[in-house]
């Protein structure tokens, strides 16, 4: 049986690749809880770097803090068998569980 941390860490891992002017790296904390989506590239000769996706799995929940790809987060976790109310959009406002 698969578990949530290993959906979330294979749909994260799609987010990351070549991008335009640029390529963008995932991470993921030595627990396996927390996963982000670095990028670095040039934006008119200039060297920029950003993270475009921050989400956290806080016991059942995956917590998305930060999202700024074309097709969300979200949309990509339900499609793989996440259901939505496992997921909780705190960039959009949404409550997040206290954490230790």
């Amino acid at each position: 049986m698969v578990n949530l941390k290993d959906i979330v860490k294979q749909v994260t891992s799609e987010y990351a690749g070549e991008a335009l002017n640029g390529y963008t790296y995932m991470t993921q904390s030595d627990d396996g809880s927390v996963f982000t989506v670095a990028g670095v590239g040039s934006v008119q000769g200039k060297h920029v770097a950003n993270i475009s996706l921050f989400v956290r799995i806080v016991g059942d929940k995956v917590v998305i803090e930060r999202d700024q790809n074309d097709k969300p987060l979200v949309d990509a976790l339900i499609q793989a068998g996440v259901s939505r109310e496992q997921i909780i959009l705190a960039y959009a406002g949404e409550s997040v569980p206290e954490t230790a």
